[in-house]
């Protein structure tokens, strides 16, 4: 199999050579390339995990894990999934890969911030990973909880600092996006002549500027408050432990739009290039994406409504949940028009859109059901919050991930994958999925709370079944991985633009040369314009 390094030149071949050349590299393609394989390994080990907590679950009783170490284990899959793999996937791989190539700049603003991000993100992954070896890793969730995080014996000041230098790599990343678009954007390029991708990147960039700060600061206080027994959060100190949650939500409500606005924008990029057609309504996309970072920060309570808030605040955030529900819809209509009377070419990045459609769909729907405070008293801590945030997380970012992924591949590396393979795990993945999180909004209905160990017999069914929906999830997820891994051994057969696509990166080789234009690039007056553009599948190698 040829190397990875063999497929890119090495910009500063006077001074680095072999490894150095990649860890000292400010290539933003090769930066992106180090980002891919690093999330790639964190995502497969928390699927991993999740297996393991679902196999223990299976089932009622201990039966692989004790509680202890099931309490540990869903936290690691939490901060795992949460903190190194859905919040910078997106932006750190295919937006430091394409966004300098979509608005025909050579590299991004700040190249030295930029390899500087990546090392503070493998920086954090390695101080989450070194807690698991000094007094056992934090046993309290993804969401550090007080005031149990603050009494709690295990090491819950490694694993917050680690997410605390983690949203520093986020804050520069989301710096140097913003600064990149208004500085390095072609002089030919206005703002409506904007690929949408790029356009999702921007919004999500000032949301992780803005927000990243407030969950900065909370951990750093969590952090004051176990080593100095301050009292901010721990009632019996006089602290208040409600301050927490709104500091805590003020920033993770506005990260969930951190995580879905860039799938979003992978989106709106494939539905056109395989429907043949111009994208419905893309200044209505633009503005959606703008207003969902805007009304998304100002949701965060509809997370509290058992918190004692009152009946004025439950009403205000329960109708600022259903606003920032219609730019979500807005998307979603755009992306069904363009399809509709579309002269549709069915591809694998193209089935994974099309599947991410329906699962963010339902995570959406599923939303206003807890954003409607009536319905939420009843549902609020149990399995339904779980099924529910899988599914617009893992339904919606992470499946956004597998058709960016089928979708670029052939850019990035030259390569093009088995498409039958990539079909049969595209099929085990969603199946997979379906099966393993709708008997959960059952589980929830009937009253099973989350994160619990344990579970009364009438819970045994839903768990037992889930259990099955994981298996062949997580078979799924290994076929498409080494489908794309194997693919590099094959000969250099994408071509420039194997799928018709017209935004820049589609007019220059693959995979990209060091400058990323051997000519100025060529900037349409209008973006998404398929005249002229033939269908490429017969170009494509054979059995593909």
């Amino acid at each position: 199999m040829e190397t990875v390094a063999s497929f890119y030149e090495t910009p500063e071949p006077a001074r680095f050579t072999g490894i150095w050349s990649w860890l000292l590299t400010l290539d933003h393609k090769r930066i992106g390339l180090m980002y891919l394989f690093a999330i790639l390994f964190w995502f497969l080990l928390a699927v991993l995990l999740g297996g393991v907590l679902r196999l223990e679950l299976m089932f009622p009783g201990e039966t692989i894990l004790s509680p202890g170490l099931y309490n540990s284990a869903f936290t690691l899959h939490g901060v795992i999934m949460i903190f190194l793999f859905i919040i910078p996937a997106l932006p750190a791989i295919f937006g430091n890969f394409f966004l300098p190539i979509h608005i025909g700049a050579d590299d991004v603003y700040f190249p030295k911030l930029n390899l500087l991000s990546w090392y503070l993100y493998m920086a954090g992954g390695g101080i989450a990973i070194f807690s698991l070896f000094s007094d056992g890793f934090a046993d309290t969730g993804w969401t550090f909880y007080v005031p149990f995080s603050i009494s709690t014996n295990t090491n819950v000041s490694t694993t917050v600092f680690a997410a605390f230098v983690l949203g520093f790599s986020s804050m520069l990343t989301g710096l140097n996006f913003i600064t990149t678009v208004h500085k390095m954007r072609d002089r030919a390029m206005g703002w409506l002549q904007i690929p949408l991708f790029t356009w999702s990147l921007y919004a999500t960039a000032w949301v992780q500027l803005l927000a990243t700060p407030i969950i900065a600061i909370t951990l750093v206080l969590v952090m004051i408050e176990r080593f100095f027994n301050v009292g901010l959060f721990d009632p019996a100190r006089g602290g208040d432990p409600i301050l927490y949650q709104h500091l805590f939500w003020m920033y993770s409500h506005p990260a969930v739009y951190i995580m879905i606005l860039p799938g979003m924008g992978v989106i709106s990029e494939i539905i056109p290039v395989f429907a043949r057609k111009s994208i419905f309504g893309y200044k209505a996309i633009v503005g959606s994406s703008l207003a969902i970072a805007i009304a998304g920060s100002l949701v965060w309570a509809h997370h509290m409504y058992t918190s004692g808030m009152s009946d004025t605040a439950v009403f205000v955030f329960s109708l600022l949940t259903y606003v920032v529900a219609i730019p979500s819809a807005i998307k979603v209509f755009s992306w069904v028009a363009t399809l509709y009377k579309g002269a549709i070419e069915m591809t694998p990045p193209l089935f994974f859109s099309l599947c991410f459609i329906y699962l963010f769909s339902v995570g959406g729907l599923t939303g206003l059901v807890l954003g409607a405070a009536g319905a939420n008293i009843h549902v609020h801590d149990t399995h339904f919050v779980v099924a529910h945030f899988h599914f617009t997380m893992f339904g919606g970012t992470g499946f956004a991930f597998f058709a960016a992924l089928h979708y670029w591949w052939p850019k990035m590396f030259g390569r093009m994958y088995d498409f039958k393979k990539a079909y049969i795990a595209a099929i085990l993945v969603t199946g997979g999925f379906m099966f393993h999180y709708v008997p959960m909004f059952i589980l929830g209905l009937q009253g099973m709370p989350r994160r619990y160990y344990d579970y009364l017999p009438q819970y045994a069914n839903g768990n037992f079944f889930a259990g099955f929906g994981a298996l062949f999830m997580i078979l799924g997820i290994g076929l498409m991985v080494a489908n794309l891994l194997v693919s590099l051994s094959r000969p250099r057969n994408a071509g420039p633009d194997p799928w018709g696509g017209v935004t820049l990166e589609w007019t220059i080789p693959s995979p990209p040369p060091v400058h990323n234009f051997v000519r100025p690039p060529e900037i349409m007056a209008y973006p998404y314009d398929f005249s002229g553009v033939t269908d490429r599948s017969a170009q494509r190698p054979k059995g593909e």
